[in-house]
């Protein structure tokens, strides 16, 4: 996807206007759209999400916490309703429009199709642009130096050597980047830019220096468009990696958005990545060997007045080194006395509030020793960043010596982080973080001490909710079970805090599709089940145009994929080429009229549009139930039991009903639509949570065996 450019030219913010010229504005701008677009039909539920929003952000329910959840089925058109009540407000309070979805097909669409096609309609303008993380764009002194045949690309970080395709790549990509063709991004590059080539040229936070004064950085240069865009469209990943620093460091701060969180559902699990830790002892502990090593040389650039910097780091590591190994030594011994017994795949759990013996006071000194050599690199950034601007002629050098600093204040971060996360207390109240041993499976020797949230409610809240001008999240799948209880708990709002909950159900005809349960002779907890679904799948199959068939595992979909080949069936299966490759040939094969089957794991649930004879024909094969297998599953289920609680009720249950409505969302993708679903797992039927998960569907025309 190329980087798009600015939509409109900068124009004055207006002051802030009483909510009359907002209504008047949002009135205004949807008679303009819909009078320009041909065959345009009124949306009643996308035009009661429009007022609804409208009504939070002006603070009609609660003029201190303006947030608003919203449940928008299928068909709304919610992201064009989030943009005519949203940009409106944000432009006439000076506010930044921040909307982040979770998938880079939502991004395509809000970018390519519904912001271009509003932009014209829309009073006050406004510009808008799509922000990415920093390792999509090249650094340029990486590219020139790989360029120009240099094989060092850092202090001690030595570049692989490239192969003659990955050469004539390169030397593309710097022609291109030279003669101003290429903004250096790696989604505006017509083709696919080589993996291994990309890592050796990608920006990365620890090489990548602001104050070196490179006047065509890629990435600064399109973190200058975000102050000058009034809508901002940026991913997950990226928003909460920047409100988890304290916001404000790529993206504005929060005090000053808006934020629309599409695919809502997404934000508390991708929270609890960017809170967790993963510590690679052995590895740390040779990296910074490797730097001691190399922080000599740091004496020639410094010069008399440096050396009492460069004492203190030295100091700090002979402190930190022993700390670090001091760790490795204590797990690795108790692994092989057999104190520490990891699982078949290498993991060993601790359960909550219990760390190995020592192990706790062990990783205290850690903290303390690497929170002193963080401190001690502050200084020497420093006085380099001072010699870069008095000697010109050795900024090579310099550069290169900041960028090895840079990141090793990185690593040092990582590493006080993780320790302390792995020791945090907590209250008879509060939820401890998972924690566990895991031993990598390519280097016997390796050990990862890993920790992460169960909880971070607390961390939205501190970071984004009590901060945000305003918050919308939205999704077509908020409430599990027909309650918004379980995603509130996930993402730390409370029924009593003045947020909005919004349920809208889908404009879509439920009742031309059939939901299928058929009479079955067993349920997946069976070990004849594999048998059943081979012997029941070419039924459901028989004189049907297109279908898709979700499993739970790529192990059952894979043997019974292998056994329906065996009988003749022709099959797309997830895996044996890209997403891409088998959703086209499916469409191809319908277009022809040929009957297609396409077999597919969970992600295939989620996402997936297939309108009209694309799919007619979807096939269930198991409830989604989630084993807890992981070490983060596992510790909130124990946790949830230590607290009295039950996991299957409070976790598996309203997890497995957003799912299955997910992927019966699969169906059904445009008003004319039709269709059957079979669901081949009688549990529906023969268990006492059944019932509860049918009532949450849409209201299907039921066939029940």
């Amino acid at each position: 996807m190329s980087q798009p450019k600015l939509q409109a030219q900068p124009i004055a913010t207006p002051p802030t206007k009483p909510a009359g010229d907002y209504q008047t504005l949002v009135r205004d701008n949807y008679r303009r759209l819909s009078q320009a677009l041909p065959g345009f039909i009124p949306r009643r539920e996308q035009n009661y999400l429009v007022a609804e929003i409208g009504k939070v952000l002006l603070g009609r329910y609660d003029r201190a916490r303006r947030i608003l959840v919203a449940e928008a089925g299928t068909g709304i058109g919610k992201s064009l309703a989030y943009l005519q009540a949203g940009i409106p407000w944000a432009r006439m309070n000076q506010k930044k429009l921040v909307i982040s979805t979770a998938t880079l097909a939502l991004q395509e669409q809000l970018i390519d199709k519904d912001l271009p096609l509003f932009l014209p309609h829309c009073q006050p303008a406004f510009r808008f642009v799509l922000a990415k993380g920093r390792a999509r764009y090249c650094c340029t002194r990486r590219l020139e130096a790989l360029a120009q045949g240099e094989a060092q690309i850092g202090m001690f970080e030595t570049a692989q050597a490239l192969s003659p395709s990955q050469q004539q790549q390169l030397a593309e990509l710097w022609q291109a980047f030279m003669a101003g063709n290429w903004p250096g991004d790696r989604d505006s590059w017509p083709q696919p830019i080589d993996n291994a080539l990309w890592q050796q040229l990608l920006a990365e936070r620890h090489s990548c220096q602001p104050a070196l004064g490179h006047q065509r950085c890629p990435f600064h240069l399109a973190r200058a468009e975000l102050d000058q865009a009034d809508v901002i469209v940026v991913n997950h990943a990226l928003l909460l990696a920047d409100l988890s620093m304290g916001g404000g460091i790529v993206l504005p701060e929060p005090e000053q958005c808006l934020y629309i969180l599409d695919e809502a559902h997404h934000i508390a699990p991708v929270a609890r990545e960017q809170g967790s830790a993963r510590l690679a002892l052995r590895q740390s502990r040779r990296q910074l060997e490797q730097f001691n090593k190399w922080q000599g040389g740091l004496n020639e650039l410094l010069g008399a007045d440096g050396q009492s910097a460069l004492g203190r780091l030295q100091q700090s590591l002979a402190q930190l080194i022993p700390a670090l190994n001091g760790v490795y030594r204590q797990l690795s011994g108790a692994l092989q006395r057999k104190d520490l017994e990891p699982d078949n795949q290498g993991c060993l759990r601790f359960p909550p509030g219990d760390l190995p013996v020592g192990l706790d006071e062990l990783l205290g000194v850690l903290k303390d020793d690497v929170q002193g050599f963080c401190r001690a690199l502050g200084p020497l950034h420093s006085q380099l960043s001072e010699q870069l601007k008095l000697k010109p002629s050795q900024a090579a050098t310099i550069e290169a010596a900041l960028a090895t600093l840079s990141q090793q204040q990185s690593h040092g971060e990582q590493l006080r982080d993780g320790a302390e996360l792995l020791l945090r207390a907590t209250g008879p109240k509060q939820t401890p973080p998972a924690r566990w041993l895991e031993l990598v499976q390519h280097d016997k020797q390796e050990l990862l001490l890993c920790a992460t949230p169960l909880a971070v409610g607390h961390l939205l809240e501190q970071w984004c909710w009590s901060r945000a001008a305003a918050v919308v999240m939205v999704s077509a799948t908020l409430t599990a079970l027909n309650d918004f209880g379980y995603f509130r708990r996930a993402v730390g709002l409370r029924a009593d805090d003045g947020s909005h909950y919004l349920r809208l159900n889908s404009p879509f005809d439920y009742q031309s599709a059939r939901l299928i349960i058929p009479p079955l002779s067993c349920e997946p907890t069976d070990p004849d089940f594999d048998a059943l679904l081979v012997e029941q799948i070419p039924l459901w199959l028989k004189e049907q145009g297109a279908s898709l068939v979700l499993f739970s595992s790529y192990r059952q979909m894979n043997q019974a994929a292998e056994a329906l080949r065996t009988r003749g069936l022709s099959l797309l299966v997830q895996g044996e080429a890209s997403r891409q490759a088998l959703l086209q040939l499916h469409k191809m094969k319908c277009d022809g009229k040929q009957p297609s089957v396409l077999f597919g794991t969970g992600s295939f649930a989620e996402g997936l549009d297939l309108p009209g004879h694309y799919l007619t024909n979807l096939i269930i094969t198991k409830l989604p139930f989630a084993v807890p297998t992981s070490p983060v599953e596992e510790a909130m289920a124990e946790w949830i039991s230590l607290c009295g609680g039950n996991p299957f009720m409070q976790l598996a249950m309203p997890e497995a009903s957003r799912k299955l409505i997910q992927a019966c969302g699969r169906l059904l993708r445009t008003e004319t639509d039709s269709g059957r679903i079979v669901l081949l797992d009688k549990r529906l039927l023969s268990r006492r949570y059944g019932p509860a998960l049918l009532d949450a569907l849409p209201p299907f025309t039921r066939e029940l065996g």
